[in-house]
């Protein structure tokens, strides 16, 4: 295409686009006359406090036997309106559904009628009539009486191609739950595998509990934090980045199976599996180790699977995945074997390591000479072995190194009691056999420290109350933590993190 018909293609495109925008205030203007008019006339919709319903439009499609006949008022959003000359049909959408009117100026008079044809496609509106069923035999409420109840000074998408644009979308989400109902139906099973997440731990003698969002040390896991300033104490504190070291001091206290599900904040990048605020679970039972928390991860999962969706198979992005228990096992050194072909079983030192990374070619986090054994391994799983892992995968034994509260792996002083969980090569849970011993964990500590020195900004800070709450004394625990909205993405077979949150992180437009 030459430079000269591009042109013509952007005076075209330009014109289209202003054109529209003048219709668009066209239709701003023609509303907020109607206002104005209703306002002087003394109805004002904006005055009205409180609509006494009887019924939604789910309790009169499912109870038509009973309520064939009867009067009943509802109220909701007007989303369609067709109405000429003497009568007509509307739909209104409630928190249920859509139930569709019929007004006839037989029933209500030309003046009402009249008044009824100036509403617009967005306001809300009450309905008082009886409930018939048409010739189609759609169940619907011949009107006898209306109220205005909210006038919609902005138009809607056009009903036919809706709020597409994916950016609008997130920003103005109000309006994409009004237009995409597949939208409001994946946030109410939000609620829902929610909801079934706490029966699930709640029928295992969980303790639900809340831990500070606001802490002098940001801890817990590898993250960088949002730093913000308590002016009357006059120190820098941080939104939490992990509920853990909080959940483990309510351990040593007593409470021997404790669970929070709550935001936590990290001052990371975005895309498709990232949200700097996103919702995480974490839980804590004592007298348990990591094979414990692989056996609740799945069954919990398992169980909120088939309680939302009645099945434990799922279809996501056109794959199966089945998330019947018992879910694969497999060490991470024996996942780098299958996946990279290198056997760490056979590597002795750090060296030899760091010569495979320069063979493989494999990307690190940090300058080769710093990195160790465990470092490199961990490298070539993520770049080898994380995309692999389609059905859901339990990863276990990480390197000493890469997991600072962890306890040793038994009879492998290289390794720890860790696991990962995989699902589309995703990962979405995170769990320990939790270090207890308060000296071990102070070393760990330090060692972090010093790689936050080489210029690791995510390393562990030092906690020293939490270091004395493990002198007091810390049972045997088992830890759990899981990305509630990856998994809800699976669970509605949504392709980016923000189609799961309501509202998620944007940056702000001009």
């Amino acid at each position: 295409m030459s430079e000269k018909q591009l042109t013509k293609e952007e005076i075209k495109q330009k014109k289209l686009e202003e054109k529209q925008e003048q219709e668009f205030n066209a239709l701003i203007k023609e509303r907020r006359q109607k206002l104005t008019n209703l306002q002087e006339a003394g109805k004002d919709p904006f005055d009205v406090y409180k609509v006494e319903r009887t019924h939604s439009s789910k309790d009169i499609k499912e109870r038509y036997d009973e309520l064939e006949g009867k009067q009943v008022t509802v109220a909701g959003r007007l989303m369609s309106k067709r109405v000429h000359g003497k009568a007509g049909f509307s739909d209104i959408h409630d928190r249920c559904g859509k139930i569709q009117l019929y007004i006839k100026v037989d029933d209500v008079g030309e003046e009402k009628l009249k008044e009824y044809k100036t509403f617009d496609i967005g306001d809300f509106v009450s309905i008082t009539g009886n409930v018939f069923k048409t010739k189609t035999g759609e169940v619907s409420v011949h009107i006898l009486d209306f109220e205005l109840l909210t006038k919609s000074l902005k138009p809607l998408p056009e009903k036919f191609h809706g709020l597409k644009d994916p950016d609008l979308r997130y920003r103005q989400r109000y309006v994409d739950l009004i237009m995409n109902e597949e939208v409001k139906e994946t946030f109410i099973k939000r609620t829902a595998i929610i909801k079934a997440i706490r029966e699930f731990l709640d029928n295992r003698d969980f303790l639900e509990v809340e831990t500070p969002i606001l802490s002098p040390i940001a801890g817990g896991a590898a993250a960088k934090p949002f730093i913000t300033h308590h002016n009357a104490l006059d120190i820098d504190m941080y939104l939490r980045i992990a509920t853990e070291l909080y959940l483990k001091r309510l351990i040593v206290g007593g409470f021997e199976r404790v669970y929070e599900i709550g935001k936590n904040f990290r001052n990371e990048g975005i895309d498709i599996r990232h949200n700097p605020e996103f919702t995480a679970m974490e839980l804590y039972e004592a007298y348990a180790d990591y094979n414990d928390m692989m056996e609740i991860t799945e069954n919990m999962i398992a169980y909120v699977c088939e309680k939302v969706n009645g099945t434990t198979k799922v279809m996501y992005e056109g794959t199966e995945i089945d998330f019947t228990p018992p879910w694969r096992r497999v060490t991470m050194v024996d996942a780098v074997k299958e996946y990279a072909g290198v056997d760490f079983n056979e590597v002795k030192t750090d060296e030899e390591a760091r010569e495979i990374a320069k063979a493989k070619g494999v990307e690190l986090k940090k300058e080769l000479k710093d990195c160790s054994k465990g470092d490199i391994l961990v490298a070539l799983f993520e770049e080898f072995g994380e995309d692999k892992l389609i059905q859901p995968t339990f990863v276990c034994d990480y390197p000493v190194e890469n997991s600072p509260l962890t306890k040793g792996k038994r009879g492998d002083a290289e390794l720890t009691e860790r696991f990962e969980g995989f699902i589309y090569g995703r990962e979405v849970c995170n769990a320990y056999s939790e270090l207890n011993d308060p000296i071990i964990q102070k070393d760990r500590f330090m060692q972090q420290l010093r790689e936050r020195e080489l210029g690791d900004d995510e390393a562990y800070m030092m906690d020293e109350d939490f270091i004395n709450s493990l002198e007091i004394g810390m049972p045997p625990t088992g830890g759990l933590g899981i990305g509630i909205d990856r998994l809800i993405m699976f669970l509605t077979d949504s392709r980016s993190i923000r189609d799961v949150i309501l509202f998620p992180t944007m940056k702000p437009t001009k």
